[in-house]
């Protein structure tokens, strides 16, 4: 009987693709980075091979010892992070800083699928609100975003589920005293960006204008107007689906975009297959952060959605958002059958 193969040719193809924009864009928007990430991104590969040879249920045995890994580096990020324009979420390594929030949420998948029992609600609550205090709103979205795939996959009674759900959005309006100004500013803007056209909205307008100066075919690499003379805020990670459109037009960001969708249907493709309840589990995580980062990177960069700093996956710059997406992918292809 024939083996499914280790490494999915169709999920390798596009994830190399999406490096090779990322990196093409970075050299062109951002050269002073392009060196350094370089070295990041050969990390990340390696990761990603070395996850893709274990199976799933190997990786499981380490659940436990990956959750309480994960809440050690996000406790280290507190008290020993580097405070950068009044957040704490990196690490200092030497000449590298690594975010830990980034890194650990394939690991916390992991973790919530092999142990979805009545105290995960309690043990979902402390990797968020150590996310949420540094404050990292995307990241705890996004880990959110996890939790909730990894539920609706299993077999628990979803109502208790639900009721948590309305709790949360009864207490949304108390989360608003505790916003620091340039986060309401955020929300505020997009309501109205040109209530504040230069202050809080300008990130906002500036994307939009830069998504529609791409045209079709784009204005080439390092041809940007907004890009290259930083009209454009935050270009090689916030807003780099707008670098994108801009620089290489609406066929480079249809390209972009169609990679994605290959990677996103490739783990609906293994959770049809997947090896067990706990691997469905974690893929349907994966699954639904996956989406839900992609959704809010170009909804923001589009102005349809607030500005949160989320990046979009396998593109922007970021090493600790790189190498956790190589890792979530790599452990999904020892989550489906062989």
């Amino acid at each position: 009987m024939s083996r499914t193969p280790r490494l999915d040719i169709f999920l390798v193809i596009p994830v190399g693709f999406l490096i090779l924009i990322s990196g093409s864009i970075l050299w062109s928007i951002a050269p002073k980075l392009f060196s350094g990430y370089l070295f990041l991104i050969f990390a990340g590969l390696v990761a990603f091979a070395i996850f893709s040879l274990v199976d799933f249920d190997i990786i499981s045995l380490f659940s436990k010892h990956f959750y309480v890994t994960s809440i050690a580096l996000l406790v280290i990020t507190l008290l020993l992070g580097r405070v950068t324009r009044g957040v704490i979420r990196w690490i200092p390594f030497g000449v590298l800083t690594l975010q830990a929030a980034e890194i650990v949420k394939p690991f916390l998948l992991v973790f919530f699928a092999n142990n979805l029992d009545k105290k995960a609600v309690f043990l979902m609550l402390i990797p968020l609100a150590l996310v949420f205090v540094q404050p990292s709103f995307g990241v705890a979205f996004l880990l959110a975003m996890g939790f909730l795939g990894i539920v609706l996959a299993s077999n628990v009674k979803k109502r208790y589920f639900l009721y948590i759900a309305l709790a949360a959005l009864l207490v949304i309006p108390i989360f608003w005293h505790f916003l620091a100004p340039y986060q309401k500013g955020r929300v505020i803007s997009f309501v109205n960006p040109y209530a504040d056209p230069l202050g809080a909205g300008y990130n906002s307008i500036q994307a939009q204008i830069t998504v529609g100066a791409g045209k079709f075919f784009g204005r080439g690499l390092g041809k940007g107007n907004q890009t290259q003379l930083s009209f454009l805020p935050e270009k090689q990670s916030d807003f780099i689906f707008a670098a994108i459109s801009e620089e290489l037009g609406f066929v480079g960001a249809g390209l972009v975009l169609a990679a994605l969708f290959l990677i996103v249907w490739r783990l609906t493709v293994y959770m049809g297959s997947a090896r067990g309840p706990e691997a469905r589990m974690y893929l349907a995580g994966l699954f639904l952060t996956f989406v839900a980062q992609i959704g809010v990177h170009i909804g923001m960069n589009l102005g349809l959605l607030p500005i949160t700093g989320i990046p979009l996956p396998l593109v922007s710059a970021g090493g600790s958002s790189l190498l956790g997406t190589l890792i979530g992918l790599a452990i999904a292809q020892g989550a489906r059958k062989r």
